[in-house]
């Protein structure tokens, strides 16, 4: 089977052809500058090592998304024949609201429900609500197949997804905690769970750190808290996000200024986090590097960055009553040694003996970066969340037949 992966940005287009079943990944790419001036796409088939960009006006997404069907099935470089060869497509869809526990085959009443989630999502949903109604047009009577960012967390007890605010906000309002990067957090709390022998119980968290970033406490399998909230904005310090923060700071800060809504709302996920603090830029290795310089901002927001996120690992360690592993996934947590090294270092007393030299050497795939003798075990594990929706859709789809 060949299931296209389609994750629509505002202006930006990912996407992957691959074999659900055994992993096997014919083509990936990348459109860039959707209906901006400089538009191109980025196009790999990892096979052979073929590699080409090609820049190319895309007004809208259809252009992107016929550009990219023109790519694999091109009789030099094209990894299928037709478009026929593909049997189902995935969609990326950040949220679900209460509607969506799990992934789903699209379907009219289904896009209509996906619809009043977009006010959610307000940035998100509409560009991937764009991407199944393009490839419903360009590839008609093919299966679509919407997974979502926000199902993984649905398993959430209400104590934990609960604000406290008045109870009216979340009945008529749903103003609660949804959680993102799900099929990231699945994939690779699945993973971990392989590694540890597949017990019948086990407690992981999972640190998937980018320039977004998100943690979560799964217990046996299940989602049961996360740190990002209503939007992606709640939980750890991120690249340009603040995350937790006095709500009470955000009404003193915009009425001090003068901001608007839309201006705060900028502040604080476009102008916070790591960049705020550092005030130079809002990536990981630049902030590393002019620490290691002697940079005090750079030092603080490093040191900020390491406290948050051992914060939450030591609060979720003692909701699940223990830990049995803890994962670091995305950019950062795949790559950066200081981060990882930083957020472990204090944990000992609930058991954690990490391995430095490993910790600190490039490898690739699953490493585990702890002692033999460490009562909780630390991985790095790579995330793959196309496969996890490349295999959802194979699954929705078989079943249908």
């Amino acid at each position: 089977m060949k299931v296209l992966v389609i994750n629509c940005g505002s202006s930006s287009l990912k996407y992957q052809l691959l074999n659900p079943e055994s992993g096997e990944l014919f083509a990936i790419g990348l459109c860039e500058r959707i209906g901006i001036e400089g538009s191109k796409m980025e196009y790999e088939t990892p096979a052979n090592d073929f590699e080409i960009e090609i820049k190319q006006d895309m007004p809208t997404h259809k252009e992107a998304l016929e550009l990219v069907i023109s790519a694999i099935t091109n009789p030099e470089y094209g990894v299928i024949k037709s478009v026929e060869e593909i049997d189902a497509i995935g969609h990326r869809v950040v949220h679900g609201g209460e509607k969506f526990a799990s992934s789903v085959l699209v379907t009219p009443e289904v896009m209509a429900a996906m619809e009043e989630c977009s006010e959610l999502a307000p940035l998100h949903n509409p560009a991937n609500l764009l991407g199944i109604r393009t490839m419903q047009e360009l590839m008609p009577g093919k299966p679509n197949v919407g997974v979502f960012d926000t199902s993984f967390h649905q398993t959430m007890p209400k104590e934990a997804y609960m604000y406290a605010l008045p109870y009216e906000d979340y009945t008529e309002l749903k103003v609660r905690k949804y959680g993102f990067h799900g099929t990231s957090h699945k994939f690779v709390s699945g993973v971990a769970q392989e590694l540890l022998g597949n017990p019948a119980e086990s407690k992981i968290i999972v640190c998937h750190l980018g320039n977004g970033g998100s943690i979560s406490a799964v217990k046996n399998g299940k989602c049961i808290d996360t740190t990002m909230g209503l939007t992606p904005l709640q939980g750890i310090m991120m690249g340009t996000r603040c995350g937790d923060i006095d709500p009470a700071a955000v009404l003193f800060i915009k009425n001090k200024r003068g901001l608007s809504d839309k201006e705060m709302d900028d502040r604080m996920n476009k102008q916070s986090g790591i960049l705020g603090v550092f005030g130079e830029s809002s990536d990981c290795r630049d902030m590393e590097i002019a620490a290691a310089a002697g940079n005090e901002r750079a030092l603080l927001a490093e040191n900020m960055f390491a406290y948050k996120i051992r914060g939450y690992v030591g609060n979720y360690a003692a909701q699940m009553g223990g830990v049995d592993a803890i994962c670091f996934t995305g950019g950062i947590g795949e790559n950066s040694g200081k981060v990882r090294e930083d957020v472990l270092r204090g944990l000992e007393f609930i058991g954690v003996e990490l391995d430095k030299e490993v910790n600190s050497k490039r490898q690739k795939g699953n490493v585990l970066l702890t002692k033999e003798t460490s009562k909780v075990k630390a991985f790095k594990i790579p995330t793959n969340e196309e496969l996890v929706i490349a295999r959802d859709t194979y699954e929705i789809v078989n079943a249908t037949k």
